[in-house]
């Protein structure tokens, strides 16, 4: 689980869950669930699970805020 405190990139995990996204992300879990089924955003699927690739996540932050 992250921390609160400010994290450098490189220091996120290789894949990371929805929930460790969500918490980057400050969003609601509802919310953070409707993003990750939204077209063009990055995630991994494993049988149920879902893992979002933390450089395809970098990369689809800095093209939305673009």
């Amino acid at each position: 689980m992250l921390t609160k405190s400010i994290i450098k990139p490189e220091d996120l995990p290789l894949s990371m869950t929805v929930e460790e996204v969500r918490q980057i992300l400050r969003c609601s879990r509802p919310k953070m669930y409707q993003l990750v089924h939204t077209k063009g955003f990055p995630k991994i699927q494993i049988s149920r699970a879902l893992r979002i690739p933390r450089d395809a996540f970098l990369r689809w932050m800095n093209d939305a805020g673009n």
